[in-house]
């Protein structure tokens, strides 16, 4: 029997009842089935791929077809959780309709059930045509990596007033352009807490405190498989990165030593 999708109507109700979201960041079937086995009520197949899968230094090369290949990935194998495609750079930035036909490959190619963009007023256009075209919107707002540069690095967002009031109207914004939800990154626990009090959507959090109606990290990371990574906001729940190549390690040691492949391995 195939499982109940999480829809935009569950994850608002978890907001309404006071049940945290559980979102990973994966990128392909084998982490996606397994995620989906630990019950997460999203999977958001971020740019973020760009870091984790390619080994650049920021996610805005990152292309809309390989977006659409790794949400393609992840959506085959996936029944009961939401998931939800990142719209990268330069695919919705230049015009609203740029971004429409965006999120249309992304639903249609991909299989995505809903997109996520990052910035907040000047993206009001497109969040309210997409969701009057039935598109799901997560909203994205701190520390949103396609402006990195923008940024002069990866910095904390929203440490003066100036700065949260910003961020405060930008998530007003969204909510009133139709979004379904609001990814808040790095930003003070306290700027996460009154944006969540300001609206109605549930904030997902990521570097934002506990405040926020859910959680999300990268998968590779709660893993601990990426030690080139290090944040203040990762937590590594294992330490697969060590197992997986002490793994290999001895699958290298039985080659040279002949002890693998014996007869047990073999074909008569």
């Amino acid at each position: 029997m195939t499982a109940k999708r999480v829809t935009t109507w569950t994850v608002r109700r978890q907001r309404e009842l006071g049940e945290p979201l559980v979102m990973v960041t994966a990128y392909d079937a084998t982490f996606a089935r397994l995620a989906e086995s630990a019950d997460v009520d999203i999977i958001l197949v971020g740019d973020s791929l760009g870091h984790v899968i390619q080994g650049l230094d920021s996610t805005i090369p990152v292309t809309l077809g390989e977006m659409i290949y790794h949400c393609r990935c992840v959506t085959r194998v996936t029944q009961r959780a939401m998931v939800v495609g990142d719209l990268p750079f330069g695919s919705y930035q230049s015009s609203v309709r740029t971004g429409i036909r965006s999120a249309e490959r992304l639903l249609k190619e991909g299989g995505v059930q809903a997109v996520k963009l990052e910035g907040g007023q000047p993206h009001v256009e497109l969040v309210q045509k997409l969701t009057q075209m039935g598109v799901p919107v997560m909203g994205h707002l701190g520390l949103t990596p396609q402006s990195v540069h923008a940024f002069g690095g990866y910095r904390v967002q929203g440490r003066n007033e100036e700065a949260a009031l910003t961020l405060l109207e930008d998530a007003r914004a969204l909510e009133v352009a139709g979004a379904f939800s609001l990814v808040l990154e790095c930003v003070p626990a306290e700027l996460a807490k009154r944006v969540r009090e300001a609206i109605s959507i549930p904030t997902i959090g990521i570097g934002a405190g506990p405040h926020c109606d859910g959680q999300v990290l990268v998968i590779y990371d709660l893993l601990g498989m990426n030690d080139g990574f290090q944040a203040k906001f990762v937590k590594r729940y294992d330490s697969l990165g060590d197992k997986v190549a002490s793994a290999v390690r001895a699958f290298g040691e039985e080659v040279r030593t002949r002890a693998f492949p014996t007869n047990d391995h073999s074909f008569e």
